[in-house]
């Protein structure tokens, strides 16, 4: 009766454990937009669900804003309601109020990333890690005409790049302080400014990321010679705008919200996640420490690159983790050990030592 007692014990435990890592459950992270602030008139037709309905629209495109390619929004444009609430995991309405006869709504709303991941595939699109990273920002403007440069003053472009931030932007820029040491060494370069790398300057501010924009200045045309610097490699990106004046206010923010996007286009482009590459791993860990399972799974629902993940199975040693990853093994491999998790690749089914 004693051995019969425990091994009912025995297996309900272990029922219970295969409820709870239930292999037909897949972990995704979800995507959170939050403070989404919509405002209508509170008038007799009033109706709190279209209010809501909008919310859910300002977040999708919020997300998208993060997510794609500027040349990737028109493919997007027509999206249905429908097709967006299918999307979403989880939605919370934070605050609602009325004020001088407006409703408004503060809304935060969870989508599955999985099912973004799919909708953006469908539309041949390769989405972007969402990467905030920190860049020093370096504006020249030179005056094609006579030859004189502005770096610090009279740089309507230094003096306003920060004015115009949009909380989806996934690049922050800091822009260099007015070093009188940094202005004559642009000075003695100006005639080699096109092929010069910047470094005795970029290096001061300990950034891994910068952005030098030389912007000539003719009578009808702005043209821009841009310099990306990353850990990766260097980019440079020739633009040029028609009929700018940059003392215009109104001219003036369309270059910059110009600028921005193509700079927010090429950091998502170094971070794209072929979605249409597909590569399974098996990993296992000990079940003898669910610390370090509980770990990993935190670890595996925060990296954008893991396209979903399950248990495949559980024996008396080892968790099974079954994992789709949007990449290369070596890429998985590199973000593991920057995420200090040692591998043992050496069979087939790797472990977490």
């Amino acid at each position: 009766m004693y051995y019969i007692k425990h091994l009912y014990i025995f297996f309900s435990k272990l029922a219970l454990i295969i409820f709870f890592f239930s292999t037909e459950v897949v972990k995704a992270k979800s995507f959170e937009i939050n403070d989404i602030e919509i405002s209508q008139p509170f008038v007799i037709n009033f109706d709190k669900n279209k209010v809501i309905d909008q919310g859910f629209k300002n977040a999708f495109f919020e997300l998208m804003y993060s997510l794609i390619k500027s040349s990737d929004f028109k493919k997007i444009d027509s999206i249905k309601l429908n097709e967006i609430k299918g999307m979403i995991e989880t939605f919370s309405i934070k605050e609602e109020k009325f004020i001088d006869q407006k409703y408004q709504l503060n809304l935060g709303v969870s989508f599955d990333k999985k099912k973004i991941f799919e909708y953006l595939e469908k539309k041949n699109i390769f989405p972007s890690q969402i990467l905030k990273e920190r860049f020093l920002f370096i504006p020249i403007i030179i005056n094609e005409n006579g030859n004189s440069i502005s770096i610090f003053s009279n740089n309507p472009i230094y003096d306003n790049w920060n004015k115009t931030n949009k909380r989806y932007q996934l690049i922050n820029y800091l822009l260099p302080s007015e070093d009188l040491e940094d202005l004559n060494i642009i000075k003695e370069n100006l005639d080699v400014l096109e092929t010069y790398d910047f470094n005795e300057i970029t290096k001061k501010y300990f950034l891994k990321n910068s952005v030098i924009s030389l912007i000539f200045r003719g009578n009808k045309e702005v043209r821009i010679l841009t310099k990306i610097y990353n850990d990766k490699n260097e980019i440079i990106m020739n633009n040029s705008f028609k009929d700018i004046n940059i003392e215009n206010e109104k001219d003036l923010k369309f270059l910059i919200d110009n600028m921005k996007n193509l700079f927010e286009d090429n950091w998502k482009k170094i971070n794209e996640i072929n979605t249409s590459i597909k590569v399974p791993i098996t990993i296992k860990v000990r079940n003898d420490d669910l610390k370090k399972s509980n770990n990993f799974e935190l670890f595996l629902n925060e990296v954008d690159l893991v396209s979903y993940y399950s248990i495949q199975k559980i024996n008396k040693e080892f968790i099974f983790y079954q994992v789709i990853f949007n990449g290369t093994v070596q890429n998985f491999i590199n973000i593991m050990k920057n995420n200090k998790y040692n591998l043992n690749t050496q069979k087939k089914v790797w472990i977490i030592e």
